[in-house]
């Protein structure tokens, strides 16, 4: 699925979309990233309220984002708070200059050849260091599935970590959890 397809779905359940997710904090996320010093890109930012989170946190943290819809309302909610309309493909990002980036489920809309080339593009940006925190659909192999906005992506848990070794991280931690309401697995994997 294109970028533009992408933002064309999520353009058109925007309201629904910010209504459901609008309030969630995940505690993995302040964890690996709530004390990171220097710039957090928070790639995939929906309606801004993880970037506003890390901001709760002390965090120099700023939001992208495909859909324009999600960015207006950001930026409404958030005024104090950078959000842009940008893709996690080519991040606007010099060579190591960012302290931490978080793809909370942003990458799901990928199918698997396209994830290694933005994982790559991930470490290009990433100062020596710096933290990756990235939330999946999990399953038993990698495919696609339905999912309510734009076809998306499930991976072995073990299989994603192995792209992110092969672009240049390593692991530090992982979390395995199953989503209230759709019963589908979910993990987050935090790298540098």
């Amino acid at each position: 699925m294109t970028s533009d397809a992408i933002r064309q779905a999520y353009g058109s359940v925007a309201e629904l979309y910010i209504s459901l997710f609008a309030t969630d904090k995940p505690a993995f996320v302040g964890q690996h990233l709530g004390g990171v010093r220097g710039r957090v890109l928070d790639l995939g930012c929906g309606p801004g309220h993880l970037t506003a989170y890390l901001r709760s946190l002390g965090v120099d943290a700023a939001g992208i984002d495909l859909v324009p819809e999600f960015i207006a309302h950001a930026r409404a909610a958030h005024p104090e708070v950078d959000f842009r309309v940008g893709s996690m493909e080519t991040l606007d990002a010099a060579d190591h200059s960012v302290a931490g980036i978080l793809a909370w489920f942003s990458l799901i809309h990928l199918p698997p050849p396209a994830v290694d080339g933005v994982l790559r593009e991930f470490r290009r940006a990433l100062a020596p260091g710096g933290t990756l925190v990235a939330g999946i659909f999990t399953g038993d192999e990698a495919g696609p599935f339905d999912h309510k906005v734009a076809t998306a992506y499930r991976w072995p848990a073990d299989e994603f970590a192995a792209r992110l070794t092969a672009a240049g991280f390593v692991e530090t931690d992982r979390v395995r959890w199953v989503a209230e309401g759709t019963g589908r697995p979910l993990a987050a994997i935090a790298a540098r």
